[in-house]
């Protein structure tokens, strides 16, 4: 799984030398917010099912049309669908705080994403208003500290810029 020190280590291999001082300092970045992000992620995993709710709620409120007929979530089944794609990313999110990289979400997540949302007409848009959604809505230190939040907003904003 792809992250920070994975990275700078497969970096320094493929071009036969020592990870440099730079790539030090990016592996030392990585550790030192390590605990902000794994408060992110304590936090995100016992909030989870209030957090991909309150998105999905919010993506559906947004785009009221979606539950007309012939639509991505014209049923019960589709909508419940919906909430556990949502329920999937943010599961993602959580591991790549976890990992404090990117790799959950580029391998498991990002990867052919928008291919399948165009196949089975789901429009990515729904579903980055659901992470929006979830990123304004964090209030620091109500849900986490200042430093936490800001892992989770850009893990967030990663997979949103990625969606788009």
């Amino acid at each position: 799984m792809k992250s920070v020190i994975t990275t700078t280590i497969s970096a320094a291999d493929a071009a036969g030398r020592f990870p440099s001082s730079s790539d030090l300092e990016s592996v030392q970045g990585n550790i030192q917010r390590s605990a902000a992000r794994l408060e992110a992620a304590e936090k995100l995993g016992g909030n989870h099912e209030a957090v991909v709710k309150e998105g999905g709620d919010a993506c559906f409120a947004k785009y009221g049309y979606l539950k007309n007929p012939g639509e991505a979530g014209d049923s019960q089944e589709k909508i419940n669908k919906c909430y556990r794609d949502i329920d999937h990313y943010m599961r993602l999110i959580n591991y790549s705080l976890v990992v404090g990289g990117t790799g959950p979400l580029d391998e498991w997540g990002i990867a052919g994403a928008r291919e399948v949302y165009r196949i089975l007409n789901l429009p990515a848009a729904a579903y980055i208003a659901a992470f929006v959604f979830n990123r304004d809505r964090l209030c620091t230190p109500r849900d986490m500290s200042a430093q936490a939040g800001v892992e989770y907003a850009s893990a967030l904003d990663y997979l949103i810029n990625s969606l788009c």
